[in-house]
């Protein structure tokens, strides 16, 4: 009995039904766009996704710094009435410190 590796005479199926159903998708995508340009598909926001999008749009134009309190502390700074609590400075360094070296334990 001899094989056939080569494959003589037969045809790859697979392969052409591939190309041929590619090119039937190729076509149904290119409709599918006009379709939606004629159809008008619209989208509504909610209003709190509106609002959101809003404050999103706030924030990123923002820079993150209160002026007017940096221009406070400046003044008070120059005319010598900015008054430093010694004992919040303390347990805020102590807690930076905690937690510095807490999470350096952890790797």
């Amino acid at each position: 009995m001899a094989i056939n590796i080569n494959n003589a005479g037969l045809k790859n199926t697979s392969i052409e039904n591939k190309s041929s159903n590619r090119q039937v998708q190729n076509g149904q995508a290119g409709n599918s766009a006009s379709v939606a340009q004629k159809g008008g598909d619209a989208v509504s926001l909610t209003s709190e996704a509106q609002q959101l999008g809003g404050l999103q749009e706030k924030a990123m134009n923002s820079s993150g710094i209160d002026q007017a309190k940096v221009d406070r502390i400046k003044a008070e700074i120059e005319s010598g009435s900015y008054k430093i609590n010694v004992e919040q400075l303390a347990s805020k360094l102590a807690q930076f410190e905690s937690d510095l070296f807490a999470g350096g334990n952890d790797e």
